[in-house]
């Protein structure tokens, strides 16, 4: 069976049909090679001693336990591997001049800051002798006392390192006019004041990560396979980090079962396999177990909000201002600090807000670092004004469908200057509101409502809308700067054709389940009249595509995608030139339709791109200058963010005997600018949807009272399963974006983003007429039932 199908829109080329993912047979049939099915002869496996303690002294480490055990090669402790290392673990976002960031290294020296900080490696031949040596191992800690709580440690009575004076890390503000923002509160008919916490969340991709890296024989190079989303990133980073030039470091990322931001790092492993194959002359390769993810890969979210509306009689905003205390952690990760910051512009949502005022204080604790978690900093924005717009509907007494109505930014002020200094491409954002309105049949889902409120069911409906706005294509080189990030946001691509007529794309964007090679093949198969199964996409091998910024931030399509497509235009461009050469007309002359090039007026008379190909291989007659083959590169760096956007409505029942909480209908209306493919844009709604409900539903990494992690296995730490929620109900609208070539903006993050907010307010809304306004997330059957007991005694709930 063929592995493409596609269904015709009528555009009259593959750009915009639902074609099948050309990815998935290899995928699903066991094809696919992630690194722990490299084989590696002679390789050695690494295990990680892991403190037990949240923060501790390091007095001692014996190693002479574990170099006893068999199979066991070699043992380390942090000082033994000290000067491996050319600068501590890179942070790539250093957000103030001020920012604390202690030195973090791939294994600790004399103090451990949270549990699963490693303070010893072990190398053996097999994984299961490397692990059992690992316990072999006799650290001897000096426990100290850990900073847990969030406040609690931003007021600096216990301090997270022992060399720092706070743990404030930095304080970011954005408040471009303050005398606004006061006077609009001064003089507000209304004010809202929530406060919303949003819990730390393990990431559970798929694979769990895993490194391998072997030293070649000549010319001190490695080779370092990595399950990461980034592999020009850390190619760059391992050198500066383990003193390796970077000509010397190839990084190859084969298939990757999910990042979701947990892969956009440069770890602690990566380091430690790359200085000991280069210590040891032997390949070292570590994969990460389940348990072990929990505590050693990065967590997301953690962060406590104050978000504050200012408004007048009718519900219209006037000003937004929000105070956030986040978590980083116990070290600064990749982009640790930036990651509230990638909110920060956005917590007056999609809605034409005058003034507005943002302040960020980041506060280390003896936990896991945060980092980059699906959305990152932007489903955090999303939901505080969103739980804030449902709190101005009640205070009003309006519903949550018209106070949003009331503020959404309307078509005729794009492109919209938003008050926190963003230029918001494109939109019809209340056009996506009625949209999934209608999509629900919202009146009649209010009748119900009422209907089971006056009978006194038990089970009880609740609606939750949730309009977003997010700031993807994460890319302007510029703005990054000016935000102090290290790195540019552009993104390479080259386009080539064969001499037999067959393509290859090389592209810098390196996928991990987007479906990549699908929709570049679509692209390319469109520019140039082929078909998708004649486009061979090359990635995530950094010596094969040397050039590239990787897969983060909804960036793929609109800054990946667009180099592409520039490049494939290129190469027309000179397949034009050689067949007006050959054909003896003005390149003007010539139209290409269908691979083929013909003289406008006599379609008789013409040549095909694939036999122009071969004609630019044999170089036999090229125009004068014309350099031989068809090929063409392109690095796009664009000039702004693209803004995708939608409304998303949740529906749920809320048992209020027993708390339980059922989601039993979601329904979506998204815009992503134009689409290569329909199909791989519901599939990312889809999943993102489901990540969202499940920080609203199930997930929550919990720590006692002295930072111990006590979520390390699913049986604690809930994820959902596909009979955990509905099908969903999806819709579209398409505002292109004037923010590249193609009109395209991004999608990957939005379900995330916009329904986590979306079904906590379809909670709250169950239970509002019962006094309940608000719910802490996850929202258990515990938290329900204990919050209807609060709320109103003697309704179902308890205390």
């Amino acid at each position: 069976m063929s592995a493409t199908v596609t269904e015709d829109t009528g555009t009259g080329g593959v750009v915009g049909t639902r074609m099948r993912r050309r990815e998935d047979p290899a995928l699903l049939s066991g094809e696919a090679r992630y690194v722990h099915d490299i084989v590696v002869p002679g390789a050695l496996h690494m295990a990680l001693v892991r403190s037990p303690y949240a923060h501790a002294r390091v007095t001692s480490v014996d190693v002479s336990g574990a170099l006893g055990m068999p199979g066991v090669v070699a043992a380390f402790s942090g000082t033994d591997l000290a000067q491996e290392w050319g600068s501590p673990m890179p942070c790539a976002w250093p957000v103030t001049a001020d920012m604390q960031a202690p030195p973090h290294l791939p294994v600790a020296l004399n103090e451990v800051c949270y549990a699963g900080d490693a303070a010893a490696v072990v190398l053996a031949t097999s994984q299961a002798e490397a692990q059992d040596a690992a316990g072999a191992v006799a650290v001897t800690y000096d426990e100290l006392p850990a900073a847990v709580d969030l406040e609690d440690a931003a007021g600096d009575r216990v301090l997270a390192h022992s060399d720092l004076t706070s743990n404030r890390a930095y304080t970011w503000e954005l408040t471009p006019d303050p005398a606004a923002v006061e006077r609009a509160f001064d003089g507000a008919a209304v004010t809202v004041k929530e406060r919303y916490v949003q819990q730390r969340l393990i990431p559970a991709a798929m694979e769990p990560r895993g490194v391998c890296v072997v030293p070649q024989p000549f010319g001190g190079e490695y080779v370092v396979y990595s399950a990461t989303q980034i592999p020009h990133i850390l190619r760059t980073m391992l050198g500066i980090t383990a003193g390796v030039p970077e000509e010397r470091i190839r990084v190859v990322a084969p298939s990757v079962g999910g990042g979701f931001g947990s892969k956009l790092n440069v770890y602690a492993e990566e380091l430690l396999c790359l200085a000991l194959a280069r210590r040891l002359r032997k390949p070292v390769r570590w994969s990460e177990e389940r348990s072990e993810a929990a505590l050693a890969t990065i967590h997301g979210r953690g962060q406590i909000q104050e978000i504050e509306l200012a408004a007048d009689a009718d519900g219209h905003l006037q000003a937004v201002r929000v105070r956030l205390l986040a978590d980083m952690g116990a070290y600064m990760q990749l982009v640790t600090p930036g990651v509230p910051l990638l909110g920060a512009f956005l917590y007056h949502g999609a809605y034409d807000v005058p003034a507005y005022s943002f302040t960020c204080t980041g506060v280390f604790t003896n936990k896991t670092p945060t980092d980059a978690y699906r959305g990152a900093g932007r489903p955090e924005a999303t939901y505080a004004i969103e739980r804030a717009m449902d709190a101005l509907a009640r205070k009003v007494g309006v519903d949550p469908a018209e106070v949003r109505r009331r503020n959404l930014i309307g078509a005729d002020k794009f492109p919209y200057t938003s008050a926190a200094g963003l230029v918001f491409d494109s939109g019809e954002y209340e056009r996506a509101l009625d949209a999934v309105l209608e999509l629900v049949d919202y009146q009649g889902l209010r009748a119900d409502q009422a209907s089971r409120r006056a009978q006194g069911a038990t089970r009880l409906l609740g609606i939750g809308l949730s309009s977003y706005v997010e700031m993807c294509g994460l890319a302007p080189s510029r703005v990054l700067a000016s935000l102090n990030y290290v790195a540019g946001g552009w993104e390479a691509a080259t386009v080539r054709m064969l001499p037999t007529g067959t393509v290859q794309v090389v592209t810098g964007a390196t996928p991990h389940g987007q479906g990549h090679v699908t929709s570049w093949s679509m692209i390319v198969a469109d520019k140039l009249g082929v078909t998708p199964e004649d486009v061979e996409v090359l990635h995530s091998d950094t010596a094969v595509s040397p050039l590239g910024m990787d897969t983060y931030g909804s960036r793929s399509l609109a800054v990946g995608g667009t180099a592409i497509a520039l490049a494939a235009d290129r190469l027309v461009d000179k397949a034009r030139l050689l067949a007006a050469h050959r054909l003896e007309v003005a390149p003007e002359d010539l139209e290409l339709s269908g691979g083929q090039f013909s003289v406008r007026g006599t379609p008789s008379t013409g040549m095909t791109i694939g036999a122009l190909a071969f004609e630019a291989f044999t170089a036999h007659d090229l125009p004068e200058g014309m350099e031989p083959n068809l090929e063409a590169s392109a690095t796009f760096d664009p000039t702004n963010f693209t803004f995708p956007f939608g409304t998303h409505v949740a529906v749920v029942e809320v048992d209020t005997e027993t708390g339980k909480v059922d989601l039993v209908g979601y329904s979506a209306v998204d815009d992503c600018g134009n689409q290569i493919n329909p199909l791989i844009v519901d599939g990312q709604v889809h999943g993102g949807i489901v990540q969202g409900v499940a920080q609203a539903l199930f997930e929550e990494a919990v720590y006692d009272d002295h930072g111990n992690l006590l979520t390390t296995t699913f049986t604690d730490y809930l994820v959902p399963a596909a009979s955990e929620v509905p099908s969903f109900s999806l819709g579209r609208t398409v505002t292109p974006s004037p923010s590249n070539p193609m009109g395209v903006k991004g999608i990957g993050e939005a379900g995330t983003i916009a329904s986590t907010p979306a079904v906590v307010n379809a909670v709250v809304d169950a239970l509002s007429h019962l006094g309940v306004e608000d719910m802490a997330m996850p929202v258990t059957p515990e938290r329900v039932w204990r919050s209807i007991g609060a709320a109103a005694p003697g309704t179902g709930g308890g205390r």
